[in-house]
C-alpha cells in the first residue's frame, strides 16, 4: 500500500504553507494532482473544484491529457448525470472500467470521450465539507485490480487534496476555480544542450521516412523535411499548427481521431490515410505524457472503401473537425437532459461556443409578440439591448429568421450589411449564423453565433447548425414549461407557509425555506411560530411524506390544526396527540414528522416533544451548542393511540434554539449524527449575530457542503435579555 499523509509520507514539495499566495496555492494543487497520477499509475488526471454557488463543478486543471478533451465538463451542475458530479453528490467512488456500463450509465461522458478508457471519479471532502472531484483515466481494463489504480490509493489522493484545500480555506487563501481550465505541461525526460539537439535533428533528417512530434494539443513541435513533403506542406507552414487545421486533406481523415486515441490509450497505434489524389501514407504513433512522436512513410492503399455518391458543385469550406463533431453530439445529449431555461442557456454559452469555434452566442425567446434576450456570452450588452423587446415585425436578422423560419448564414460583414443595412460593424466579429428555434410548428426564439474571422459555411456545417437549432428549440420549450410549473408549485408552497413571524417580547425569530435544487414538486415541509400571550409562545416544524400536491394539501391542513392547538396553550404532548389522530382520520397511510416546542418566557424554560423529527440544536449563552436528546415519539399518522413524551430545557437569555427539517443535514454518504454534530458546530461558530443573519449563514453553509436534494426548512428562536 502506498504511503499517504496519514502515514506521515508527503510527496516532495506539496506540504501547504499557511502564508502561500494564490499562485503558490495553485502550484501546490498542481503538484498534488501530478503526484496522484504517478502514485496511482494512471494515464491522466483532473481536478474539479466546487464553485462558490455550491451547486456547480468547474474543471480546474488536467495532466496527461489536454483540458480541451474534457471541454464538455468544464462546467457541470452537481445535479447532472455525469460521473464527476455523481461522485461528489453521493459522496462515493464511481468506478467505470467496462465500456458498455460506461455508455449505459453516462452516455454524455461516453460520447465526449469516445475512445474507450477506464475512469474513476472520487469525491474530495473533509468531514461534511465538499471541495470537488478527482477524475483519473487509464486504458480500459476489465477489473479494478487488473490494470487500474487501487481504490485505497485513489482515496489517499483525495484525502491529500481535501486536507490541502481545507487548510488553504482556513488560512483565508481558498483555492477557487480559475477563469479557464489549465493543462499541466510535462517536461522532457532530460534537457539537451544545443549541440545535442542539432545532432538529433540531423539524425532524424537522414532517415528515409518522415518524422514529426506533436504536443498534447496536437500541435507540430518538430517536422522533418521528409515528413513535411509527404504531408503536402513545408516545415515553416506546419510548425506550430495542428495537422487537421493546416492541412485541408487531414480535416476529413482519421488523423485527429487516431491521435486522440493514441493519447487516451497510452500505447502505440498505426493507420493509413490517403492524401489526395493518390498518395497513401502509413502513420505510426508513439505517445507519452508530453505528446506523440509520429513516423510517416509512403505505402499502398488499404482495403477499398465502399463507393459513395459522386459529389457535384463547389466545395464551400472545410468540414467540421472530428473532435468538434463529438462535442456537438455531447451537446445534443446534454440538451435532452436540460431541465430549466437556465440549463439550456448555460449549455449554449458554456459548451456550444467551443464546439463551433464561435466567439459569441446569444439566445432570444419570443414572449407576447416581442423578442427577449435570455442568455448571451461574449456579446456587448448594449448591442443586444437593440433587440431586447423588439416586435416580431422587426427586420433585424435575429427576428426575421423567425418569420422566414429559415436559418441565415453570413460569411462576412459585407454579406450581413447587404441583407440588413442598419447592421453595426463590431470589432473582432466577421461572420454570423442566425438560427430560428421552431418546435411543433411554433417559433419559440432564435439563436445567434458570431465568429472572429470571415467564415464560409459548408453544407455540412449548415446541416449541423440547423439540426441543433431543432434540438435547442425542443429543449427550450420543455424548459419553459418546467419553469412555469415550478414557479406555480413554489408559489403554492409559499402560500401554505406563514407570510411572517409574530413579534413576541423576549424572543427574536427567523425562518428560511428553500425548495430542492431539482424537481418541480411541492414539498411537505412546514413551520410556524404562534404567540399565545405576552410571556408564552409555541413553535413547531415538520415534514409531510412525499413531494406532490397531496402532500402539500395535507401539510396545509396540519399546520392550521397545530396553530389552533397552540393558541389555546396546549402542551406539546397534547398537540402532537391531537394532530396524530387528525392525520390518521384524514389520510390513513400518509405520515409526517413534527417537532413541537412550548416556550415559557416567564419561567425561562421550554417544553419539547417530537414525532420522529430530527432533534433540535440548542446553543447556550456561553456559545457552546449541543444536539438535544429528546424522548422518541412515533411519526404522526401511524398509530392513533400513541403517546408523545416531552422533555424540558432551560431557555435563558442568550439561548438560541434551532428547529430544522432533514434536508438541512441529510447528505449521501455522511452519517446523520455526524451531519447534525457539524450543524451544531457551525451554530456555535456564529456567535454574536442576530438570528436573521445566523439563519442566512446556516443556509449558506448547507449549500456549500452538500447538494440540495430535498427541501429545507429552518426556524431559529433566540431568547433575548428583555421581555
Amino acid at each position: 500500500m502506498c504511503a499517504t499523509w496519514e502515514d506521515g509520507a508527503v510527496p516532495p514539495g506539496t506540504r501547504p504553507s499557511a502564508a502561500a499566495s494564490g499562485p503558490t496555492r495553485r502550484a501546490e494543487l498542481d503538484r498534488l494532482l501530478e503526484f496522484a497520477v504517478r502514485d496511482t499509475g494512471v494515464l491522466a488526471g483532473a481536478v474539479f473544484l466546487l464553485a462558490s454557488d455550491g451547486q456547480t463543478l468547474r474543471l480546474e486543471v488536467t495532466t496527461g491529457l489536454p483540458a480541451e478533451y474534457l471541454t464538455p465538463w468544464s462546467r457541470v451542475a452537481l445535479s447532472s448525470p455525469v460521473a464527476v458530479a455523481e461522485a461528489l453528490r453521493l459522496r462515493r467512488l464511481v468506478w467505470l472500467s467496462d465500456p458498455e456500463e460506461f455508455a449505459r450509465r453516462y452516455p454524455r461522458t461516453a460520447i465526449a470521450l469516445r475512445h474507450h478508457c477506464a475512469a474513476a471519479a472520487a469525491p474530495i471532502v473533509t468531514g461534511t465539507t465538499a471541495w470537488g472531484t478527482l477524475l483519473l483515466l487509464w486504458p480500459g481494463a476489465d477489473t479494478a485490480g487488473a490494470a487500474g489504480p487501487g481504490p485505497d490509493r485513489v482515496a489517499a489522493a483525495c484525502r491529500r487534496l481535501g486536507r490541502f484545500l481545507r487548510e488553504a480555506a482556513d488560512t483565508g487563501d481558498a483555492v477557487r476555480p480559475g477563469p479557464a481550465p489549465r493543462t499541466l505541461l510535462q517536461p522532457s525526460a532530460r534537457s539537451r544542450d544545443p549541440a545535442e539537439a542539432l545532432a538529433a535533428a540531423g539524425l532524424v533528417e537522414r532517415l528515409p521516412e518522415g518524422n514529426c512530434s506533436l504536443d498534447l494539443k496536437g500541435t507540430f513541435t518538430y517536422v522533418s523535411t521528409t515528413a513535411a513533403a509527404l504531408l503536402g506542406g513545408s516545415v515553416p507552414e506546419l510548425t506550430g499548427t495542428r495537422p487537421w487545421q493546416s492541412l485541408p486533406w487531414c480535416a476529413g481523415s482519421p488523423v485527429e481521431d487516431r491521435f486522440r486515441g493514441a493519447l487516451v490509450s497510452g500505447g502505440p497505434a498505426s493507420f493509413t490515410a490517403l492524401r489526395p489524389p493518390d498518395h497513401w501514407l502509413a502513420f505510426e504513433l508513439y505517445p507519452d505524457a508530453s505528446g506523440v512522436s509520429v513516423r510517416i512513410s509512403p505505402t499502398g492503399p488499404g482495403p477499398a472503401p465502399p463507393a459513395g455518391p459522386a459529389r457535384t458543385g463547389t466545395f464551400l469550406g472545410e468540414p467540421i473537425p472530428l473532435g468538434e463533431v463529438y462535442q456537438v453530439l455531447h451537446l445534443a445529449a446534454a440538451l435532452s437532459e436540460a431541465v430549466g431555461v437556465r440549463d439550456v442557456v448555460d449549455l449554449l454559452t458554456e459548451e456550444m461556443l467551443p464546439a463551433f469555434g464561435a466567439r459569441t452566442v446569444a439566445l432570444l425567446t419570443e414572449e407576447d409578440g416581442r423578442m427577449r434576450v435570455i442568455g448571451r456570452r461574449g456579446y456587448d450588452p448594449g448591442l443586444l439591448e437593440l433587440f431586447d423587446g423588439a416586435p416580431l415585425t422587426c427586420q433585424a436578422p435575429p427576428v426575421r429568421v423567425l418569420a422566414t423560419r429559415r436559418p441565415a448564414f453570413f460569411a462576412t460583414f459585407e454579406e450581413l450589411s447587404r441583407a440588413y443595412p442598419p447592421a453595426v460593424r463590431q470589432e473582432d466579429l466577421h461572420a454570423w449564423v442566425f438560427l430560428p428555434l421552431v418546435t411543433s410548428g411554433r417559433p419559440v426564439g432564435s439563436c445567434v453565433f458570431a465568429f472572429d474571422r470571415p467564415h464560409t459555411f459548408s453544407e455540412q456545417e449548415r446541416v449541423v447548425f440547423t439540426a441543433l437549432a431543432g434540438l435547442v428549440a425542443q429543449a427550450l420549450e420543455r424548459a419553459r414549461l418546467y419553469d412555469a410549473s415550478k414557479e406555480l408549485a413554489q408559489t403554492l408552497q409559499a402560500a401554505l407557509l406563514p407570510d411572517s413571524l409574530p413579534d413576541v417580547p423576549g424572543l427574536e425569530a427567523a425562518a428560511r425555506y428553500l425548495p430542492a435544487a431539482r424537481g418541480m414538486d411541492i414539498g411537505g415541509d412546514f413551520y410556524d411560530l404562534v404567540r399565545v400571550d405576552d410571556t408564552t409562545a409555541a413553535a413547531f416544524i415538520g415534514d409531510v411524506q412525499g413531494h406532490n400536491v397531496t402532500a402539500a394539501a395535507l401539510m396545509g391542513r396540519i399546520r392550521p390544526f397545530l396553530r389552533s392547538y397552540a393558541a389555546t396553550g396546549t402542551t406539546p404532548a397534547q398537540a402532537l396527540t391531537h394532530a396524530n389522530r387528525q392525520l390518521v382520520d384524514l389520510d390513513p397511510g400518509r405520515f409526517a414528522s413534527c417537532l413541537y416546542a412550548h416556550l415559557d418566557l416567564a419561567g425561562r424554560r421550554a417544553v419539547l416533544a417530537t414525532a420522529g423529527h430530527p432533534p433540535p440544536i440548542l446553543r447556550h449563552p456561553d456559545g457552546h451548542a449541543e444536539v438535544l436528546s429528546l424522548p422518541p415519539g412515533l411519526l404522526l399518522g401511524i398509530d392513533p393511540d400513541t403517546d408523545y413524551p416531552a422533555a424540558e430545557i432551560p431557555l435563558t437569555p442568550g439561548t438560541v434554539l434551532a428547529l430544522y427539517t432533514d434536508g438541512l443535514v441529510e447528505t449521501p454518504g455522511v452519517d446523520l449524527d455526524d451531519a447534525m454534530a457539524a450543524l451544531a458546530t457551525q451554530l456555535a461558530r456564529t456567535r454574536f449575530q442576530p438570528v436573521d443573519r445566523l439563519a442566512t449563514a446556516l443556509i449558506d453553509h448547507a449549500r456549500r457542503t452538500a447538494p440540495m436534494t430535498d427541501d429545507i426548512a429552518l426556524l431559529l428562536i433566540g431568547r433575548t435579555a428583555t421581555g
